[in-house]
């Protein structure tokens, strides 16, 4: 096997981004505007698959809405505790010193939340983003795991007047999926979206990651 021990991870992650410009530079991909190809590059990067990008949206410049978020230090509200411990928090502390552990929220597991969802026959994931109501304004949304968490966000900023700065809508699976994403597809709050059943908390994780390279590059 022709194994290349050698490399180091700086190495590998240009060889990886070589290949990557090669297997799309005669695809669609290859006319996005710079900052929305480095969000696909990275996807891609993260899966291995050309394909992850098909389905990627934009939509109400939210790479700037994201960036000018991230420099306030916004909330960053999280609806697995995957991706909040996916997030770099080192990274944000770059981009503001003010980033603590306690701007990047996650109530899935909260005693309150679990007790409320058992009490009423509702999700962890809706009872969580209504716990979290107060703080939607001005925040940055991840989802990549429950499309109903998706969805009740959707709901306030559609009925309630909720306005956060960016949502990155990624949940994967076969329920409520593609549901959710054609929902938020009807508001006008700047989001980044997977279409259809692909998604997960790593690819939530990886597009705000890449959002912040246009910060920290």
């Amino acid at each position: 096997m022709n194994i290349r021990w050698n490399l180091s991870g700086d190495e590998i992650e240009k060889e990886s981004f070589r290949v990557i410009y090669e297997e799309t530079r005669n695809t669609p991909l290859a006319t996005l505007p710079e900052q929305e190809w480095r969000v696909a590059r990275r996807l891609i990067h993260t899966t291995a698959d050309i394909h992850i990008a098909d389905t990627l949206t934009f939509s109400n410049n939210p790479i700037q809405a994201g960036i000018e978020a991230l420099q306030k230090c916004a909330n960053i509200i999280c609806d697995s505790k995957m991706i909040r411990s996916g997030l770099s928090l080192a990274k944000l502390q770059k981009i503001n010193p003010q980033y603590t552990e306690e701007k990047l929220i996650c109530s899935i597991s909260d005693e309150d939340v679990i007790t409320k969802a058992k009490k009423e026959g509702r999700t962890r994931a809706i009872c969580a983003v209504e716990k979290n109501r107060h703080l939607l304004d001005n925040a940055i949304i991840l989802v990549g795991n429950a499309p109903l968490s998706l969805a009740k966000t959707v709901q306030y900023v559609l009925e309630d007047n909720a306005k956060p700065a960016l949502i990155i809508g990624m949940p994967v699976g076969f329920v409520n999926v593609v549901e959710s994403k054609e929902y938020l597809t009807t508001c006008s709050i700047p989001y980044i979206s997977l279409l259809g059943r692909r998604g997960g908390s790593a690819l939530a994780v990886t597009t705000l990651h890449a959002i912040m390279e246009n910060i920290l590059d």
